[in-house]
């Protein structure tokens, strides 16, 4: 996409997670120092920017922008409240499945639909095993949002998904082992992984080609 439209969605993607800030409140049921902190609009203005970069036509442009500020608000939620909201998450899935449907249907790109349903099923199945086995770990919304991800990382291609999935569990196991080596959390304390999820699809989506290749 050029500059300017760039720019325009990274502005509009910011001022509607402003918008959206007093409202996330009740999804999330509850208080927090997160919800004034502002981070919501800057991680929706970078994911409107992302989203503008890899968006090939209007209905990608679209879907993807939703998907960056449900995600910048669900970074937020879970961060305050360690839960991810249905209320948000799945209004994203059916937005993301119609842009990406339309999208199919502009470039005739069929075998793409098909990859990011397969994707969807694949993360999202993949999520609730791993649920079933360590639930204390991973919850419903964690398995909900992995397949809307899922779907959004099938459509750009496997190595997309294959590296934002390995990617979540990487940045997030740093981060785990950074917080016991400087006592501030045990092996009982309980970590957000929704914000990980988010930042391994971020990795898959701007790298995922890439990493792969230097890899092979």
């Amino acid at each position: 996409m050029a500059p300017v439209v760039i720019l325009v969605t990274a502005g509009m993607t910011g001022l509607a997670a402003l918008a959206l800030a007093a409202w996330m409140r009740t999804p999330a049921r509850a208080e927090s120092a997160w919800f004034g902190s502002g981070m919501h609009a800057v991680l929706a203005s970078l994911g409107g920017a992302g989203a503008a970069v890899l968006a090939r036509d209007a209905a990608e442009l679209v879907g993807f922008a939703i998907l960056a500020l449900a995600c910048a608000l669900l970074v937020v939620v879970d961060l305050a409240t360690h839960r991810l909201p249905d209320r948000i998450v799945l209004p994203t899935a059916v937005v993301l499945v119609v842009t990406l449907t339309a999208s199919a249907a502009i470039r005739t790109d069929w075998q793409g639909l098909g990859r990011a349903v397969a994707g969807a099923a694949a993360l999202g199945l993949g999520y609730l095993v791993l649920s079933l086995l360590a639930p204390a770990g991973l919850g419903l919304g964690d398995v909900k949002l992995a397949s809307v991800l899922g779907l959004f990382l099938g459509w750009l291609g496997w190595s997309h998904l294959l590296v934002g999935t390995l990617a979540a569990f990487i940045l997030g196991g740093v981060f785990a082992v950074v917080l016991l080596l400087t006592t501030r959390a045990t092996r009982r304390t309980t970590v957000a992984f929704g914000p990980w999820m988010v930042a391994g699809a971020a990795v898959g989506a701007a790298w995922g080609p890439a990493l792969v290749t230097g890899l092979a």
